[in-house]
């Protein structure tokens, strides 16, 4: 359970001082720390309503980077990184040496929700169906009465014109929301982010499959599927037909371009 007290010297905060750091893992530059300091950098960025960007990186964003120079640029430009799955987590200490909490957005979604609730922080969710939003709408009246939900927009499945896009914007900004909480799935919520940098005034987190999990309409693996890496699988078994060819694609490359680092790493070290 997150100690909300490590966010009260955040929420009085004016500037945002803290960058992450971040290690390379193959295609990706994943921002580093333990998990309470993606929170207190994420909450800082929404009081001060920074416009930034955050990517919630697994295996399937990293393989999509690593195919596509042009969107690893995009997750490698934003503010923060997360690494979401444990093969992330666990990739980054195996090469860095350096234990790494995983950042999963099932785990960061309610926590910074909770928080908002308590420091009177503004949410916005974009992206889903209009189901979708009204379940989450619900959803948040129960568990977090007090939560100041801004607004939700659930967009058209296709390319926004010039004038959807600058309501879109106009409606986020004069909602005056801290967080907006963007459901687009990879690598679709990733380059609209990058998009609206700079034209938002808010801190943008990607949260993907995160949102129908935590408001019931998926479940989520137990824990000890989640400590061994397996949460893909429990995922796969609920929807075979979209992922299998996503996951054993993904997992295999991974696994492929993982060791051959892995063991240049060492050679690296051991001729040094």
């Amino acid at each position: 359970m997150l100690n909300y007290k490590l966010i009260k010297s955040i929420s009085k905060s004016t500037l945002v001082h803290y960058k992450m750091n971040k290690k390379s893992l193959l295609s990706l530059e994943v921002s580093t720390g333990k998990y309470e300091d993606f929170i207190s950098v994420l909450s800082e960025y929404a009081v001060a309503k920074k416009s930034t960007y955050t990517c919630v990186a697994n295996v399937h964003m990293l393989i999509e980077a690593y195919n596509d120079i042009a969107f690893a640029s995009i997750v490698n430009n934003a503010e923060v990184v997360t690494p979401d799955g444990m093969p992330l987590a666990k990739g980054l200490e195996l090469l860095h040496g350096e234990k790494q909490d995983r950042v999963a957005g099932m785990d960061l979604l309610p926590d910074l929700l909770g928080i908002s609730e308590k420091e009177n922080l503004k949410v916005f969710f974009y992206g889903g169906t209009q189901e979708m939003l009204d379940q989450t709408k619900s959803y948040c009246n129960k568990e977090y009465p007090l939560l100041d939900i801004a607004g939700v927009i659930s967009p058209p499945f296709r390319s926004l014109t010039l004038e959807e896009e600058n309501e879109y914007i106009e409606r986020i900004n004069s909602s005056d929301a801290n967080f907006v909480f963007v459901a687009l799935g990879c690598p679709k919520q990733e380059k609209w982010m990058a998009s609206m940098k700079g034209k938002i005034n808010a801190c943008m987190i990607g949260i993907g499959g995160a949102l129908p999990v935590m408001i019931g309409m998926q479940k989520r693996a137990p824990k000890w599927m989640q400590n061994a890496s397996l949460e893909w699988l429990f995922r796969f078994g609920q929807e075979p037909k979209r992922l299998f060819k996503r996951y054993f694609y993904t997992n295999s490359l991974f696994l492929f371009l993982f060791s051959k680092e892995y063991i240049k790493t060492k050679l690296k070290i051991s001729n040094s």
